[in-house]
């Protein structure tokens, strides 16, 4: 009986911020549409879902026989997919865990499915992962990591390898517990990368890596899944680097030539190896103090200790130094970013929260400097839904067409005409279930840096 009430609680509370079971279809109508292919916008266009699959997209004059059926206009909205996030950890520097409220701004912010990118709990995480699965708590589906994995003088919270069974007997014991990938970290050294992956993909998981003591082009070689963090991360370029350590001078960030041909054989060589890029711009600009910034619904979500320590972010040294040489960087990793998508990389998103940069709120923020760095908003999109797929190895979720899983959101304006209508998400739809983001971000308040 005690079981039974603790299951009718859950599924209350689901229903809070639940709007549709996905047992009756709906159907939007003359919405715009920006499928996540990177293709132009569908205008006025109307969209079938159905026990939460898309089954028809077309004019709305090619509807007939709309019975029991729940209708939605799409006047002077925009439908987008769900973002897929791919670098959005459910924890902080300093906070290990923030699952249950990091999960539901992720999807009041419209990302209906997350990688996290390492975990700092992957207990939690994994157990988090399978609630949402099951219904029992609300979030995007997540795509759980392991611990992270790095090598001597690294972090002593994560894993440091001591030798090749070691390593692989980890590896598979965090894929049988259901991890889907695995991050390496800054000194993770060439032998135990090369471990990583080869148990890795033995056990149907992969990998990525946030490198410096490996350069890209090794790792692309080595057959690594992805890398994060773009140029602000390449170590092949940096001065008096020793082979296989973290070490040398970032000089080049500032001064590498982005159209050289030792660049462009980079490029190539991921693209070759089909090496996905992930950008994550909005953290970066959030060490610009310049560009610092605390906007009031992220300043609203967080807990009253954490919101002071950002309360001067508002008040930017816009003469700083500092401020001048990041934000030359900042311009520079996103013409990397531009540079390697043009020539055919797999260019994915995710916010890598952090300092002021909220989970969900910053996975907009990336639309907003994605679109900054050249971008249209078309491919821009598809970064973000597609593109974060296809690193997953998804195909049923990251655009919308038919037949792919109903994961959407109906932002509340002309997407293509006004860049912050990203921010203005009027209802997100998972397989086929709506939820209200009023709901979930009014719960909220307050919570956020919570211990």
């Amino acid at each position: 009986m005690r079981k039974l009430f603790f299951i009718l609680i859950l599924f209350t509370n689901t229903v809070l911020f639940a709007q549709n079971s996905g047992s009756k279809p709906i159907l939007i109508k003359n919405i715009d549409l920006i499928d996540g292919t990177g293709g132009a916008t569908q205008e006025n266009i109307s969209i079938l879902i159905e026990n939460g699959i898309f089954k028809k997209i077309d004019a709305y004059s090619n509807f007939q026989n709309l019975q029991n059926i729940q209708i939605i206009d799409g006047t002077d909205k925009t439908i987008i997919p769900g973002l897929v996030g791919v670098h959005n950890h459910l924890h902080i520097p300093g906070i290990p865990f923030l699952g249950e409220t990091a999960t539901k701004l992720y999807l009041a912010s419209g990302v209906t499915t997350i990688q996290t990118c390492g975990a700092a709990s992957p207990y939690k995480e994994l157990e988090l992962a399978e609630k949402i699965e099951t219904g029992e708590a609300i979030g995007p589906t997540i795509i759980p990591s392991g611990p992270y994995i790095t090598g001597e003088g690294g972090n002593q919270n994560m894993i440091i390898p001591k030798n090749e069974n070691q390593l692989r007997d980890t590896i598979k014991f965090w894929a049988n517990k259901g991890v889907k990938w695995f991050k390496v970290y800054r000194n993770i050294e060439p032998k135990f990368l090369e471990i990583v992956i080869d148990e890795a993909h033995i056990n149907n998981t992969k990998v990525t890596g946030h490198l410096c003591s490996i350069t890209f082009k090794e790792a692309s070689e080595m057959g690594i899944d992805a890398i994060e963090h773009g140029l602000n991360s390449v170590s092949d370029f940096r001065i008096n680097k020793k082979a296989g350590e973290c070490s040398g001078s970032r000089e080049y960030i500032d001064s590498l030539d982005l159209e050289s041909i030792e660049v462009d054989m980079l490029m190539n060589k991921l693209i070759a190896n089909k090496t996905v890029l992930t950008s994550t711009l909005s953290i970066y600009e959030a060490s610009i103090p310049s560009r610092s910034f605390l906007d009031e619904k992220s300043a609203q979500i967080m807990s009253k200790t954490f919101r002071e320590n950002f309360r001067d972010l508002n008040t930017p040294l816009e003469n700083n130094e500092n401020s001048k040489t990041r934000e030359k960087r900042l311009k520079r990793i996103m013409e990397f970013e531009y540079n390697f998508f043009k020539k055919g990389g797999i260019l994915s998103a995710g916010v890598d929260a952090g300092r002021h940069i909220l989970p969900g709120f910053g996975d907009q923020r990336n639309f907003l400097l994605l679109r900054e760095a050249g971008f249209t908003t078309p491919e821009a999109i598809k970064i973000m839904t597609k593109n974060g797929a296809t690193k997953l190895g998804r195909t049923d979720i990251g655009t919308i067409e038919i037949g792919k899983r109903a994961d959407f959101v109906i932002l509340d304006g002309d997407l293509i005409k006004e860049k912050n209508t990203i921010t203005k998400v009027e209802a997100i739809y998972k397989n086929g279930t709506s939820y209200n983001p009023e709901k979930l971000l009014r719960d909220l308040k307050g919570k956020f840096g919570d211990l």
